[in-house]
């Protein structure tokens, strides 16, 4: 393919300059690198600013031709284009400053900190494209006014080296509009007027704008520009009232589209790449602020990210990316036509062969054709993440308080407890939280109430589901973001609305943790089965992205628990999951969360004497049986096997730093509450002990309800090799020799002992703690093991009550009917028990008759097994 042919402004200036040719022929080899232009300067690096200005402008027709003919032939991609085209921007700018700074008169200063903004900032550049920029110097101090008249003088004479038309052309037309307050501001801005600008007066479409700053010239200089814009563009919560004002901002510009007839503009009109950056740039300033890996600038990049992080569907990722190489494409096309910054595909002229042949298609008509096809799916796909869904008006939207009408509305819908129901929502609109609300939250909570009512009257209880929302919507309605997500999405108002009515747990937890709001919009990642290793692998990569901020690092573990929590509560309550998978799931979380914790506690201790430590973390009861509750303690305790002499004071540091990131409250909550009770000594016992030591104490020193509790304990996290001694000295006490009568009898002083502690005077059977009930299963199944393992090996296996018990049946131990009963009734009593713990009952007692059948079977099992009551 000539290159020439598609380029009237090629073909004019190798006419002009026979000597350019050579670079449509170097074209076959290679493209310009940003070494060979820095080269190509020095060689031609005269005395004052004209010989600068000419080097400038015949190195930037050299590049634009020779990179014209490696796209135009197939042999560049978008990225060699953008890249060398972004990389001549930033050699001129660098190239530039080197010479004006030196020559500049007075005492000299810090460098001037040029900010490339947009594509420049990207690395996206076109061919021939304006610049961005934004010029920037360190703080202001002593003789301010001095230093602002030398950096506007310099920034002055670097605009005129780049933007100024001669002989040979221009390097690229500079544009400045996006500095602190536009064209009327300074030329040059402090770091320290820039922060303040930012405080006081940036507006939403400015964080957009400041999403792809960065710093040309030196990676140094963008640590103290990322510390002044990350806290202005990125919020440190989910974001969504950045979607309104990005909707606002992009109605702006269809309007001016719209006005100016500009639907054939592929940057601006419809389906066009301003389209594909928005969806791109509505994610990260959403979710940016929680996932540093979203702060990136490269579009294509961030759209590969979206879709790796299940954010954006395959599809969409795919036909996005598509679209914008081709756009891209296009968008160099109709530049490489005159050199002009342009977006309009060409009228009916002879200029619509050359594109549409420049593209790869034989006419007008096929190019026009998938072009079209490509707008029409960047449009869908826009709609999709922009549109506001619609939710039908309810009769109560215009006044939802205070009318006559309420009660009579509110009993159409299926209330019940009407004048209770009706002062509700006069308080939530009188109180002093809604009065103290800015205008735009005010709108929105007055337009979210009426669709509140409406998705509680769907409920069972219509009463309960209104006053648990309300409450939430009072918990969250100071963080416009949550009443921007709720107003944004009906779809997730109703499941809100789903899970507060049917469970007042989750509605505490929802108080709680209002973060995991995000979780509700994606039902496909809602309720899909937990991949433990991926959430190990990306809560290692969050957590590494903010190495140094231990504050945060702490509540990402947090936010990160809360939210699989969160999606396992969605999952049990809509029947999704069984009580044993529930358990399992919480149970294996939990070692995810002690595993990572552990990593990360380790890197962080100032004194390591190896790599990796040679550490354990044991979890006993319902962590180490995965029996875990929603809302269970973690029953743990540590060992270490490592013979060097620094191990214990290392170790009890690590084992002290551990206890304190798992329990320390922050802004995000507890991770877990622990109880270490159960180490050798109890609570008067190290907090870590070697192996050695745990197996002596086991051997000489341990209770018989310590050797029971060993029964229920497993190995969770640290380092595998030590995990896997510990199992195999558990196995080892567990089949010790044991007088089978006093085992008995110890066994049957501390159930006495737990009842005691445990009285129940309510007329209710107590599932866990009265007799026939889960603790007397729980017990019969360690004395089974305690007493058979030495001769029953397979006894030693940490399979739950359940499987344990079928187990010792199947051995012949018990028999077989009796052990079914009661692993049926220690699946029923573990479901009762969580069913009512989800609604909020302090015990789980139900009347006897409803499991009567059970609590004979449990107790005749237990006659059986201890010969008495």
């Amino acid at each position: 393919m000539d290159s020439l042919e598609f380029s009237r402004y090629a073909r004019q200036l190798v006419a002009a300059k026979p000597e350019l040719r050579e670079e449509l022929e170097r074209a076959k080899d290679s493209g310009w690198t940003r070494e060979a232009m820095q080269a190509f300067l020095r060689e031609r690096r005269g005395g004052d600013e004209g010989a600068l200005h000419s080097g400038l402008r015949i190195l930037r027709q050299r590049v634009l031709l020779r990179t014209m003919a490696r796209d135009l032939s197939g042999t560049a991609g978008l990225d060699e284009v953008c890249g060398t085209m972004s990389a001549l921007a930033e050699v001129a700018i660098e190239s530039s400053l080197e010479f004006l700074e030196p020559r500049m008169s007075g005492r000299p200063h810090p460098r001037l900190v040029v900010v490339g903004m947009g594509k420049l900032g990207g690395g996206e550049l076109n061919v021939s494209s304006d610049v961005d920029l934004v010029f920037l110097y360190p703080e202001e101090g002593e003789a301010a006014a001095e230093k602002l008249e030398h950096y506007t003088r310099l920034g002055r004479r670097l605009i005129a080296a780049l933007d100024e038309r001669t002989a040979d052309g221009f390097v690229f037309r500079v544009d400045m509009r996006l500095r602190p307050w536009g064209d009327s501001g300074a030329l040059a801005t402090s770091f320290d007027a820039l922060e303040e600008y930012f405080v006081a007066h940036g507006r939403e479409w400015e964080r957009y704008a400041w999403i792809k700053a960065r710093a040309l010239g030196s990676e140094g200089e963008n640590r103290p520009l990322a510390a002044i814009v990350r806290p202005f563009v990125y919020r440190k919560y989910l974001d969504y009232g950045a979607l309104a004002a990005m909707r606002e901002l992009h109605a702006q510009i269809r309007e001016e589209v719209a006005r100016r007839e500009l639907t054939d503009q592929i940057k601006l009109g419809p389906g066009g790449i301003r389209e594909i950056e928005f969806i791109a740039q509505a994610f990260q300033l959403v979710r940016g602020g929680r996932d540093p890996a979203l702060q990136i600038r490269p579009t294509l990049k961030v759209l590969a990210l979206l879709a790796q992080k299940n954010l954006l569907p395959a599809a969409a990722f795919e036909e996005l990316s598509k679209a914008y190489v081709f756009l891209r494409r296009l968008e160099h096309r109709l530049q490489y036509l005159d050199d002009a910054q342009t977006h309009e595909l060409p009228g009916p002229t002879e200029d619509r062969s050359l594109v549409a042949r420049a593209m790869g298609f034989a006419s007008w008509d096929a190019f026009r054709a998938a072009l079209e096809a490509h707008r029409s799916r960047v449009s869908w796909h826009f709609e999709q993440v922009f549109s506001v869904e619609e939710v039908p008006k309810h009769a109560l939207a215009p006044r939802w308080t205070g009318s006559e009408q309420t009660e009579a509305r509110l009993a159409q819908l299926g209330f019940r407890d009407l004048a209770a129901t009706a002062a509700r929502l006069a308080a939530a609109r009188s109180g002093a939280r809604y009065d103290g609300l800015p205008q735009a939250s005010r709108t929105r909570f007055d337009a979210l109430i009426p669709r509140i009512i409406e998705e509680s009257a769907a409920r069972e209880d219509p009463d309960t589901a209104l006053a648990r929302t309300l409450q939430f919507m009072e918990t969250v309605s100071r963080r416009a973001a949550y009443l921007a997500l709720l107003d944004e999405h009906p779809a997730a108002l109703a499941r809100l609305a789903q899970l507060l009515g049917a469970s007042s747990w989750a509605a505490e937890y929802l108080n709680r943790h209002p973060i995991v709001l995000d979780e509700l919009l994606d039902t496909r990642a809602l309720f899909a089965r937990p991949d433990w290793n991926a959430f190990a692998r990306e809560l290692r990569r969050q957590l590494a992205a903010g190495k140094g901020d231990e504050e945060r690092q702490m509540d990402w573990l947090r936010e990160a628990h809360h939210a699989q929590v969160f999606r396992l509560l969605a999952q049990d309550l809509s029947g999704a999951l069984g009580v044993e998978r529930l358990a399992d799931d919480l149970s294996d979380l939990a070692d995810v969360m002690l595993q990572v914790t552990l990593e990360l506690c380790w890197t962080k201790l100032r004194v390591r004497h190896r790599d990796e430590p040679r550490f354990a973390i044991v979890g006993y009861g319902k962590l180490g049986g995965k029996e875990l509750g929603y809302a269970s303690d973690l029953d743990l305790i540590f060992l270490y096997e490592d013979a060097d002499d620094r191990a214990p004071e290392i170790y009890a540091r690590l084992a002290q730093r551990l206890s304190g990131w798992l329990t320390s409250r922050t802004a995000a909550g507890v991770l877990f509450d622990i109880d270490l009770r159960l180490r050798p000594e109890g609570g008067s016992g190290l907090l870590v002990s070697s192996l050695d030591a745990f197996r002596r104490y086991q051997r000489e020193s341990a209770w018989t309800w310590e050797h029971q509790a060993l029964t229920r304990a497993r190995f969770c996290a640290g380092e595998a090799t030590v995990g896997a001694e510990f199992e195999e000295e558990r196995r080892a006490i567990l089949q010790m020799p044991r007088d089978e009568a006093r085992l008995r009898d110890d066994v049957l002083s501390m159930r006495e002992q737990l009842l005691q502690g445990h009285p129940n005077e309510s007329g209710l059977f107590d599932l866990k703690h009265d007799r026939g009930g889960m603790i007397d299963i729980e017990f019969i199944v360690q004395v089974l093991v305690l007493a058979h393992a030495r001769r029953r090996p397979e006894l030693t296996a940490n399979a739950g009550n359940i499987a344990l018990v079928k187990l010792a049946a199947k051995l012949g131990l018990i028999p077989g009917d009796s052990a079914d009963a009661v692993a049926d009734a220690y699946r029923e009593y573990r479901r009762r028990q969580h069913r009512l713990r989800l609604n909020g009952a302090k015990y789980a007692r139900v009347p006897a008759g409803e499991v009567q059948h059970h609590i004979d079977a449990t107790r005749a099992l237990w006659r059986r097994v201890f010969g008495r009551e």
